[in-house]
């Protein structure tokens, strides 16, 4: 089955809004790969809308479904970062983070009013976003020599890998994605090679 092969994210950050009773929500969904991506993205827009009451987020990174958080930033539990992440999982999405920023209107909206406004303010977001389908990727650092250096990277664009980083010496590193559905069968390969080791790398 092609699912366990691929993930679905967004492509480029966007934007939703929703409002009610005076009050102002606006979302800002964004691609991330890791939990220092989410500080830094909070860290910049609780700057940016600093006179807004809350700032409540969601996010889900990886592809096994285990990394994600909900937060409510002040507001009723469950009534704000539920419902954010809600919206991101009904897509079907991974690797994203959505925050929606609060300016508060002088009524108070309730916790079913603040349900509703936190998940249509991120419903729009997503909306308006353009998704791929991903390969689930097998990160690893390659060490080789670089006698076998063409040999490596001719293996490493058949498997239609990502290269992430790459130090090419006399002796050579190359951190590299391999999509895992033919990932055993081309590292089996690649460690033919003469001196080619591999270590595969945890994903943050």
């Amino acid at each position: 089955m092609d699912e366990q092969f691929k993930y679905r994210t967004i492509t480029q950050p966007t934007t939703g809004d929703f409002r009610d009773r005076g009050s102002k929500f606006f979302a800002f969904a964004y691609p991330v790969n890791n939990a220092e991506q989410v500080k830094d993205f909070l860290k910049a827009l609780k700057k940016e809308h600093a006179k807004a009451v809350h700032h409540c987020y969601a996010y889900r990174i990886g592809t096994d479904g285990t990394r994600y958080r909900a937060n409510d930033d002040g507001e009723p539990s469950g009534s704000a970062g539920k419902p954010i992440l809600g919206q991101i999982d009904s897509a079907g999405l991974t690797n994203v983070l959505v925050v929606v920023v609060r300016y508060f209107g002088g009524s108070l909206l309730g916790v079913p009013g603040l349900i509703n406004a936190y998940k249509t303010a991120t419903e729009d977001a997503l909306q308006k976003a353009e998704v791929a389908e991903k390969w689930i990727e097998e990160i690893v650092t390659l060490s080789f020599d670089y006698p076998v250096m063409g040999e490596v990277m001719y293996l490493l664009r058949q498997s239609e890998a990502t290269i992430y980083k790459q130090d090419l010496q006399l002796f050579c590193n190359v951190k590299a994605g391999i999509p895992k559905k033919h990932a055993t069968v081309y590292l089996q390969k690649l460690s033919e090679l003469r001196g080619v080791k591999f270590t595969r790398d945890l994903q943050d």
